[in-house]
């Protein structure tokens, strides 16, 4: 049966996500399943097994199923994931079991209505552009048909938590945290880390409450985003029994969330800095620091400190991924809430994030925001971060793009422009270390703009003259 397919499909920094039911049916799953696996015969041979995993959201399982009945009609041997799984989990055992790569049914922190697949290749990391060109290319020519299921033989079931935990308790002072006997405040906010985080927490002899560990396809009414305004909750529990730290993980748990014992929701940036620091002073390890164009520069102030390399990419974890294969990197991540470490796979992983937090804390023997304080000052901090967001529809946005390629300003609130970057959107490196970067979204109708400085004055003073400038650039006025 021929099922039509109307919806485009769009790919973005990470796979292709859409509305289940609008752009994101059973149709447009078997065409880019189909794309995919047209791609997976030229660089795979089918003695290798392809993994297909997925999130908790609404049908995500099904989804899942009928790419692994399309694979398998294609002769492709598939492995299914018994239940939920986490990417960096799914990630790890596509390079663990040798296999042709991963599927992975998620849209992250996405709210309820969307769902989304990625491919993950052997190497256990995002695709890389020219693998996901590809595929998009392969998209236009794959058929919409349903599969016929006459290779079901060809489908299993498997189990990718023991080999996980089993390298992730490699990397972590497992002994170290026991010794500390942390109390920790888990929300799993719906997730697929719940059965994963918490059960790491317990190995590591951590006194451990947990919340929302349940399946639920509409994530208690909210966003599985380990934000603030996601983990009052969380909050409130870590103030109320005070907890040594709280923590939390997105939707397919490749992103972290932090509370410290004060109730302060940290910043992606915050812990990044925190855990090169630890790494580098309690474990001892070097590499290079790899951040994106959005991500705080004080990882620069703290590898100049410590005399080591500072890469900087463009926005997507495929990028940092890719520096990872090329290089010992110590840390890489981006402040959207991902971060890997030297020794782990080339992806993101909100599940080691959290427990490196908790081992920080059993090195130092000192509570979360003093770490905190103790990292800021050691990369000469601290820095005021700011995004806006801006509605702008696609006109204005490319208006915006083109002046400020073209006719950069000489000053933003005062300061001088000394650089122009060009590696994602715009950046403006100005003096005294602050940047502004102006990043178009390629899904929304919306114009991202970061900026970093030395004072909540400046900042506040950055952020109104960019806005006001972005207004008058208007093509509609």
């Amino acid at each position: 049966m021929s099922i039509a397919s109307n919806p485009p499909i769009k790919f973005g920094t990470d796979g292709w996500r859409g509305i289940i039911a609008d752009d994101f049916t059973f149709a447009n799953v078997c065409k880019v399943t189909r794309a995919i696996a047209s791609y997976l015969e030229t660089a795979y041979g089918k003695d290798r097994p392809v993994l297909v995993a997925y999130d908790t959201r609404f049908f995500a399982d099904e989804f899942a199923q009928t790419a692994a009945e399309v694979l398998a009609d294609l002769g492709w041997t598939v492995k299914v994931v018994e239940r939920d799984c986490p990417t960096p989990v799914i990630a790890y055992n596509a390079k663990f079991l040798n296999s042709a790569g991963a599927l992975m049914f998620t849209a992250s922190h996405n709210p309820a209505p969307y769902c989304g697949i990625k491919y993950i290749p052997d190497y256990a990391g995002p695709a890389t552009p020219e693998i996901t060109d590809t595929i998009v290319a392969n998209i236009a020519s794959a058929s919409a048909e349903m599969p016929t299921g006459k290779n079901g033989d060809k489908i299993s079931r498997f189990d990718p938590k023991p080999d996980y935990l089993k390298f992730i308790y490699t990397l972590l002072d497992v002994d170290k945290i026991r010794s500390a006997g942390l109390k920790v405040k888990y929300d799993a906010l719906y997730s697929t880390s719940r059965g994963y985080l918490d059960e790491v927490l317990a190995h590591c002899g951590c006194e451990t409450e947990s919340f929302n560990t349940s399946r639920d396809v509409l994530f208690g009414g909210g966003m599985p985003e380990p934000k603030g305004s996601q983990l009052v909750g969380l909050v409130d529990a870590v103030k109320a029994d005070q907890a040594d730290l709280g923590l939390a993980t997105d939707g397919d748990s490749d992103r972290f969330g932090v509370v410290d014992e004060l109730g302060n929701v940290l910043t992606p940036n915050t812990i990044l800095l925190l855990l090169a620091r630890h790494l580098l002073k309690n474990k001892g390890q070097k590499g290079a620091i790899v951040r994106t164009v959005a991500t705080t520069h004080l990882l620069d102030n703290l590898a100049a400190k410590y005399g080591l390399e500072i890469f900087e990419t463009a926005v997507g974890f495929k990028y940092i991924g890719e520096k990872m294969r090329e290089t010992a990197v110590l840390i890489g991540g981006e402040e959207s809430g991902g971060l890997s470490v030297l020794g782990h796979i080339p992806e993101k992983d909100g599940i080691l994030a959290d427990m490196l937090v908790a081992e920080a804390i059993a090195y130092e023997g000192k509570p979360l925001s003093q770490l905190v304080k103790e990292a800021l000052e050691d990369a000469d901090g601290p820095l005021f971060n700011k995004r806006l967001d801006l509605h702008l529809e696609e006109p204005h946005k490319k208006a915006v793009l083109d002046f400020y390629k073209a006719t950069p300003p000489e000053t933003v609130a005062g300061l001088a422009v000394k650089e122009v970057g060009l590696k994602d959107g715009v950046k403006l490196y100005l003096e005294n270390g602050s940047w502004v970067l102006l990043r178009p979204s390629g899904t929304e109708p919306l114009m991202r703009v970061y900026m970093e400085t030395d004072s909540a004055a400046l900042e506040a003073k950055i952020a109104s003259e960019m806005e006001a400038a972005i207004a008058k650039l208007d093509p509609a006025k």
